[in-house]
């Protein structure tokens, strides 16, 4: 596999602004800290795959967000570009456009900053289809929620699909294989990881990933994860 994008996109970790589903039982500042380690965890995955370059459209100041310094150091000799759109089918539908633009002729695959549990390797196997010309023309992640957590594209201007796309409910993964699929597109499957949102789907992922930024975070907003 070579020359793949990877896209992340990210908002700021402010307290009273970022994964304020966790709270209760998280406090503000321990909800911005879980989404802190999770961003952190995230990037370290994105740097870990060899032969790829990162995109961060990120939305937020990130003069207010907490770690403030380590995610800047994480952000150095990354791609940056703000998230642009009216609302988020519209952001990932831009953010994949500016992809096109930034790094040109290569496949993107797009996270968020909610899987804390995915590495290099996975990003990578994620990836390899798409170098593929017998291979789909697009991989999607579903998750547990009925969403989606990644999506790879052999061509990042096919993201404009999404712009079409309800999201943030229980069918959008449904929704936006359908819509891939309409416009003509092979998709293939990508293995189910459960997003986090709220401290029930925090937890378990913590305890798979014990030795992790997130689940620091998390020990810290809830006590010790067995």
């Amino acid at each position: 596999m070579s020359d793949t994008a990877l896209l992340v996109v990210a908002k700021a970790p402010e307290p009273g602004l970022a994964k304020t589903r966790l709270s209760p039982p998280a406090s503000a500042d321990e909800a911005a800290g879980i989404a802190a380690a999770s961003l952190l965890d995230t990037l370290r995955a994105v740097r870990a795959v060899p032969d790829s370059a990162g995109v961060v459209a990120w939305t937020g100041e990130l003069a207010c967000a907490l770690r403030r310094e380590e995610i800047a150091a994480a952000l150095n000799g990354l791609s940056v570009v703000p998230q642009r759109g009216d609302d988020f089918g519209a952001r990932l539908a831009a953010a994949h456009a500016d992809v096109a633009e930034v790094l040109p002729h290569r496949p993107v695959v797009q996270i968020g900053m909610d899987t804390p549990q995915v590495t290099g390797q996975l990003l990578a196997e994620c990836a390899e289809p798409l170098h593929h010309a017998e291979g789909p023309d697009a991989v999607l992640g579903p998750a547990s929620d009925g969403g989606w957590w990644a999506l790879g594209l052999r061509d990042p201007r096919w993201a404009s699909v999404l712009a079409e796309v309800p999201m943030s409910r229980p069918d959008t993964g449904d929704l936006t294989l359908a819509a891939l699929r309409s416009h003509g597109l092979r998709v293939g499957l990508l293995p189910e990881l459960s997003d986090v949102d709220t401290m029930s789907e925090a937890v378990p992922v913590a305890k798979r990933v014990p030795e992790s930024e997130f689940a620091a975070a998390v020990r810290a907003g809830v006590g010790v994860v067995p």
